[in-house]
């Protein structure tokens, strides 16, 4: 029985690598914020959870895929915690069977009959469950998954089960079957099945000879029950090892079910934290690498939708046919939150979740790619500069067509001339390899530049701010402007300053960029 939950036609490799970019993504998009609402204090469901959102797919078939999966677990949340709670109890029985530390035939086969048993049981919820929800679901993953449990794991698989693990009981001894070698020892053991051991009433009368020779060890000879022993594990080993098996088969299909049922856990954690902050969710339509699609309305940033005890501003984006998005604008406009929503949308979208809008439409990707400002170099190594440019060069020897590359204020360590100069050249070598590019920025050099030329693959979005200063948190389209209006944080903060002075009730500016 295979599982089937995250892809249609193989299992999950949870032990496969996660993409060489991931840590600076999760820093700079805040993903652990989503990571963490996900796993609900879960560490298992944490580490879970930040593999199958950091291998994105793409393929939108795929995608659909798992979306139809969500969509059920959304609508009957109780049926996913249920199921994902038989996998858990399974492995918990498992765990807590345990034989004497010895590798012997014995103590295996021991083991494994406890296992197994556990299992059976476990199995049987299972079937049960699949029957008695059965006719709930839409998506082709469960689907397929509960009618291979209902037929599979039917009364005659139950009772074949059952019989076989009373045999390996032994409760009325071990038939095994051996020839002599040439010195005589015993060669080629071969355990048999007992068939009807049950004696007729002539031989327990002794009317008719016996068929076979026996003898008993006295209790004192302890050098012939180390002999009898070590005969008997000769006989049962390769049962021990087949029973073994099964339960090693029987306990990875339950680990596979637990992992791939916890990420819909994870999503439903993060479904209620978000509901209850008032968000809108939606699936997110994925469309083909080219022509490239971006459009959204009421696109917020799911980790500041979490952290924040205000309510977020959405933005609404339509840029279909151009993989080049530059954003100016006021200080502490949005420009830095807009981005990362964008980011996280897409991430989510890469694995099949839902997203933090009432509506997204996207290409898909491969992986995003994340340059944001870091601190300097404490050392004195190296300047801010030099750092971005190394991180830069990092990122130019891993990023491939159809890669989602994201810039935050990248190279402003520098001169605006010089600053433009990288930045310009930065881009529009990505954009000549099919990268698509979004970059916040205030270098004006660089972005009227670029508008400058028409680039037809280009769309330029603003910040946008009130006549009195006040910040909207609404990203527009509209041409860059030479002023970042960084006048107006200077003049609200010492306003601020001057409240909190004199005594008044003032709330710290909201600083979202």
């Amino acid at each position: 029985m295979k599982a089937r939950l995250l892809y249609a036609d193989r299992d999950f490799d949870f032990d496969a690598e996660l993409p060489f970019c991931h840590e600076d993504v999760v820093r700079d998009l805040e993903v652990t914020t989503v990571l963490e609402a996900m796993a609900a204090g879960d560490r298992y469901l944490f580490d879970l959870v930040e593999r199958v959102v950091f291998t994105s797919l793409d393929d939108r078939v795929a995608i659909h895929y798992r979306q139809e999966i969500l969509s059920d677990a959304l609508a009957h949340p109780e049926m996913i915690r249920e199921m994902y709670a038989i996998a858990v109890g399974a492995l918990d029985d498992q765990r807590s069977i345990w034989g004497i530390s010895s590798h012997s035939p014995g103590s295996v086969l021991s083991v494994a009959i406890h296992q197994l048993e556990a299992f059976v049981a476990r199995l049987g919820e299972l079937a049960n469950f699949a029957s008695k929800h059965q006719r709930k679901v839409e998506a082709p993953g469960l689907k397929v998954l509960f009618a291979s449990l209902i037929r599979d794991l039917d009364g005659r698989y139950f009772d074949e089960v059952r019989s076989h693990l009373e045999q390996l009981r032994f409760r009325n001894g071990l038939l095994m079957s051996a020839e002599l070698g040439p010195d005589n020892r015993g060669i080629n053991l071969i355990l048999r099945s007992p068939g009807d051991r049950s004696a007729s009433w002539r031989r327990r009368l002794g009317i008719r000879p016996h068929s076979s020779y026996s003898f008993t060890i006295d209790q004192r000879d302890e050098a012939g029950a180390d002999a009898l022993q070590d005969l008997t594990n000769r006989g049962i080993n390769l049962v021990a090892n087949a029973a073994a098996q099964s339960a090693d088969h029987i306990a990875s299909f339950f680990k596979m079910l637990r992992a791939e049922l916890g990420f819909y856990v994870g999503c439903l954690n993060l479904a209620d934290r978000l509901r209850a902050k008032g968000a809108s969710t939606c699936f997110p339509e994925p469309s083909e690498s080219h022509p490239v699609q971006l459009s959204a309305l009421d696109l917020r940033d799911a980790s500041l939708v979490l952290m924040s005890g205000d309510e977020v501003v959405g933005n609404d984006v339509s840029s279909d046919g151009r993989p080049l998005l530059i954003i100016t604008g006021a200080n502490s406009g949005g420009k830095s939150t807009f981005l990362r929503s964008v980011g996280l949308a897409q991430l989510m979208m890469g694995c099949g979740m839902f997203v933090c809008a009432r509506e997204f439409r996207s290409s898909v990707c491969g992986n995003i790619f994340t340059h944001f400002p870091r601190e300097e170099d404490s050392s004195m190594v190296s300047g801010r500069l030099d750092q971005e440019l190394g991180r830069m060069s990092v990122i130019v020897d891993q990023i491939a067509p159809g890669d989602l590359a994201l810039f935050n204020e990248s190279f402003a360590s520098t001169n605006e001339s010089e600053g433009s100069e990288i930045a310009r050249q930065v881009v529009l070598a990505l954009a000549d390899s099919d990268v698509r590019v979004i970059f916040v920025t205030h270098l004006f050099d660089f972005a009227d530049s670029l508008r400058s030329q028409s680039l037809r693959a280009a769309l330029f979005l603003r910040a946008q701010r009130h006549p009195d200063g006040r910040r909207s948190y609404r990203i527009e389209e509209g041409d860059p402007l030479s002023t970042s209006f960084g006048e107006d944080i200077y003049l609200r903060v010492g306003a601020w300053l001057g409240e909190a002075a004199s005594g008044s009730r003032a709330s710290e500016p909201r600083n979202s960029d």
